[in-house]
């Protein structure tokens, strides 16, 4: 964790720099006032990490526990259920919390009850297109349980459509404290019914109930306890207006973003026993945690920033921009060694022998994911910049090249094609995005290519030392 916690010292460090230099830059025309935005930028990055190491280790712990509970079928169950799921989110995804937190009527009273409106119905659809779908996805996997979870799973949704929009408004000014214990709150409720319910029912079902409550007490607590407004049901047009202009592209881009993020489990749910997709779970959950950290802190941060001191408009701006996510990019590559060297000590540490082909698959994970992270970094620039339209050709054009390439890697290489499939996809889709980057002053491809190449050595090595631990992934 060091290397990222001075690289995200460092970036605020910069962002003080920049925003100093950007006041007496003469390039900008109509400079904001920024009164408190250096102690909320800091305040804004502890909070995120913390919020990030609390909920992924209530996430370990809860881990730990229920893979000595039930079994790894479970796991692999609700693998497929969350895809669904998290498919039909994507796929209705019209962009309200980025909204919020983006758009210049991101404030007004108007424009927040039009967008909780949207949502509420949102989350009605989508508890309806579960039921749809219950059935088809139960035959494709031959799984008759899926036809009951998912309808039930979907109920998350519909409680999420209640979620007050203060949570995004908490976001849109960088005061992020209660927020964050709201969030760990439910997390730490979620792991104690979660605990209780897999020792009672001893089946898949105890991972559901527990879901269902934590979802629950944030959606009541996001009203009670976050500052704002109080939502009620407004249908304003112009605002719907606003919403829909920005929304489109980002809901092509939650499209893709499904195909980007979730087709490695939903294509090996066809390909490999329920067993050995729950072991890949685990796995990916170690394997995945720098790009979940990136996503959990350099939006959060990086997004407002960009929004208030863009690059293109100075060069201070952009040097100081930069600067701040070199050090960022760098942490978090970091942080993909030692699960490349670590990676099978640990997981045969934490698990018993049921999961030891968590341990390479870990190592192998830390060799593909230097290659998103840095696409990962860039990715609040163009939102920032009102470009969702450029954003979902990147997305749209990543979802479409790796999709062939993981159904490539699994029938030639089984589960490392997966793994590596994301990497090599980010590769063959860098070019367009420097492209665009360069539009805003934001592209930086020498210091990406020096990052992806030392990460490359480095964990490529680990590898090369694993290799016989890789060799039964094959096939």
């Amino acid at each position: 964790m060091r290397p990222l916690y001075l690289a995200h010292s460092r970036l605020i460090r910069i962002s003080r720099q920049s925003l100093a230099d950007s006041r007496n830059s003469p390039v900008i025309q109509n400079p904001q006032p920024e009164t408190g935005l250096k102690k909320r930028a800091m305040r804004g990055t502890v909070f995120s990490l913390a919020e990030f190491g609390a909920s992924n280790l209530l996430r370990l712990v809860s881990n730990l526990i229920l893979t000595r509970l039930l079994f790894p079928e479970a796991f692999g169950m609700m693998a497929i259920v969350q895809v669904f799921m998290t498919g039909l989110q994507m796929f209705s995804d019209v962009g309200i919390r980025t909204s919020i937190t983006l758009s210049k009527s991101g404030d007004d009273p108007d424009y927040l009850n039009t967008a909780w409106t949207v949502q509420i119905l949102r989350g009605a659809i989508l508890w309806l297109a579960a039921f749809a779908i219950s059935g088809p996805v139960a035959r494709f996997y031959d799984e008759p349980l899926l036809a009951q979870l998912l309808p039930v799973v979907a109920l998350n949704a519909l409680f999420a459509g209640f979620m007050s929009t203060n949570i995004a408004t908490a976001n849109r000014h960088l005061r992020l404290g209660r927020q964050t214990a709201l969030t760990i709150g439910s997390q730490v409720l979620a792991l104690a019914l979660n605990i209780a319910l897999a020792f009672w029912l001893r089946s898949v079902w105890a991972l559901i109930w527990g879901g269902l409550a934590s979802t629950l007490f944030m959606v009541v607590a996001s009203h009670v306890l976050m500052p704002g407004i109080r939502n009620r049901l407004r249908w304003h047009r112009a605002s719907l207006g606003d919403l829909i202009r920005f929304g489109k592209w980002i809901f092509l881009s939650t499209i893709a973003g499904f195909l980007v993020n979730q087709a490695d489990r939903a294509i090996l749910g066809k390909f490999i026993t329920l067993d050995r997709l729950g072991i890949y779970t685990i796995a990916f959950f170690f394997g995945s945690l720098p790009v979940l950290m990136a996503r959990a802190t350099l939006n959060r941060i990086l997004g407002p920033l960009y929004r208030m001191r863009p690059p293109a408009e100075s060069a201070a701006n952009r040097r100081n921009v930069l600067k701040a996510r070199r050090l960022a990019v760098g942490g978090l590559v970091a942080l993909t060694v030692p699960l490349a060297y670590g990676g099978i000590f640990l997981i045969e540490t934490l698990y018993d022998p049921r999961y030891a082909l968590a341990g390479p698959m870990v190592v192998l994970f830390a060799l593909a994911t230097p290659a998103q992270l840095i696409s990962l970094a860039y990715g609040a620039i163009l939102l920032a910049s009102g470009d969702s339209r450029r954003q979902f050709h990147l997305v749209g054009l990543t979802a479409a090249i790796q999709l062939p390439l993981l159904l490539i890697g699994v029938v030639t290489i089984g589960i490392p094609g997966v793994i590596l499939a994301p990497a090599l996809a980010a590769l063959l889709v860098y070019p367009l995005r420097t492209r665009y980057l360069r539009l805003y002053n934001a592209d930086d491809p020498f210091t990406d290519l020096a990052i992806l190449a030392a990460s490359l050595v480095l964990n490529g090595y680990a590898c090369w030392l694993a290799w016989d631990r890789i060799l039964p992934l094959l096939g």
